[in-house]
């Protein structure tokens, strides 16, 4: 008898582990879960918030596009790869011209021309930082080479550009052994920026700020474990609730009230 008492209790308290890990599993399984309607009401209700942090990062990213960032502005000029001499009769001709662009490319980088542009512009810089300004990129399906420019100074740009262009066709001249290839356009001074782009850095800030507010939101709510419903007290404590009594402002306003007089009066 003593034997199979034991053995009840051994099962009993099995069970009772058991239940208590179901419970667990149960627990952290709901808990886990996010009620995509709570987080819309969540949001909603701190909507004022929301939009106050987004106009905060647009005004701010606005602002240090417009004083703190340094404006850009790009110039470009293009040379045809053939002379005015080259005539252009075959296909293997075309092929060839195709063949030249990729050789452009690589001289109008080359330090012995950006050395000659310092040189005739008389400017204050190295080959490396300049060559950090400069793309020289042929359009697609053509036989143009493109050289953009990029600097502060609008004037400045254009004169790297068109300098650039010059130079780099005179040593194309000089290592293919051919006539100075032909100009197609010259660079003109831009009269906008390129760069910074202020409504997509606004654009930017605004979002960023907007993201900002939401994770605040959400990590603060989903961390605040009170609880303050039958809602809270069913999901933290799977328990069901017999009744529940409202608290009155008023009331409890009242009563500390007249313990405040009855002490005056003391």
């Amino acid at each position: 008898m003593l034997l199979d008492y034991h053995i009840n209790e051994y099962e009993n308290s099995w069970e009772q582990v058991n239940m208590m890990e179901n419970y667990s599993t149960d627990f952290l399984e709901e808990d886990d879960e996010i009620d995509l309607g709570e987080v819309f009401f969540v949001l909603k209700n701190h909507l004022l918030a929301i939009i106050i942090c987004l106009v905060l990062g647009a005004g701010i990213a606005l602002s240090y596009t417009m004083f703190l960032l340094t404006p850009l502005y790009t110039s470009s000029s293009m040379i045809y790869i053939f002379s005015k001499t080259t005539t252009v009769t075959s296909a293997i001709d075309l092929q060839i011209g195709s063949q030249l662009t990729v050789d452009f490319e690589i001289l109008g980088t080359s330090r012995p021309v950006l050395e000659r542009v310092i040189q005739d512009l008389d400017l204050d810089t190295d080959y490396e930082t300049l060559l950090k300004t400069v793309e020289v990129e042929n359009p697609k399906d053509s036989r143009i080479i493109k050289v953009t420019v990029t600097n502060p100074d609008p004037q400045l740009a254009c004169d790297i550009a068109n300098s650039l262009a010059s130079n780099l066709a005179a040593r194309v001249a000089e290592v293919i052994d051919t006539t100075k290839p032909s100009s197609v356009e010259d660079a003109v001074p831009a009269l906008r920026p390129s760069s910074p782009s202020k409504s997509k850095n606004t654009a930017l800030g605004g979002i960023v700020g907007m993201m900002f507010a939401i994770a605040f939101i959400l990590v603060r709510y989903f961390s605040d474990m009170s609880i303050r419903d039958e809602d809270d007290v069913r999901k933290y404590l799977n328990l069901g609730t017999l009744a529940s009594v409202p608290f009155e402002k008023s009331i409890a306003g009242g009563k500390n009230g007249k313990q405040k007089r009855r002490k005056k009066k003391q």
